[in-house]
């Protein structure tokens, strides 16, 4: 049979040459496996953390609105009202975690299109001069 293939002309690879191509292929992939996992794990502490920080932000909401509702005697209505959004939205980031918060923007965001644009291109503008005043 060897007589034959190199009667015809053809030749084939050695095991060598493949067996690398497999070995670098095989380290890739592992490489590759290993950041997926690094990013991922990034990720998680990311989630927890902003999770964590929940409860400090509506504790912080609430402190607000109960100032503004014992003040909000002298100022009028406008102060409970507003102190009535706060404490609602203390609420809201008590009981709703980050996934739920997702769901929620994701929602408004298709309800209201063209104002969540909006909202997007002034808080990027914001964002842009809060960075380049810190340069």
């Amino acid at each position: 049979m060897d007589d034959y293939n190199n009667q015809s002309g053809q030749s084939y690879p050695d095991s060598t040459g493949t067996s690398s191509t497999a070995t670098a292929a095989r380290m890739v992939s592992q490489k590759a496996a290993e950041a997926k996992d690094k990013v991922t794990d990034l990720g998680r502490k990311a989630v927890d953390k902003i999770d964590g920080s929940r409860e400090s932000a509506a504790g912080a909401l609430d402190k607000t609105a109960s100032s503004l509702h014992s003040g909000g005697d002298q100022l009028s209505g406008v102060a409970h009202s507003a102190a009535e959004k706060l404490q609602a939205t203390a609420d809201y980031v008590r009981q709703t975690d980050l996934h739920g918060m997702a769901n929620d923007v994701q929602d408004l965001v298709k309800r209201y299109p063209g104002q969540s644009l909006a909202v997007a291109a002034v808080l990027g503008f914001l964002v842009a001069r809060g960075l380049r005043s810190s340069d």
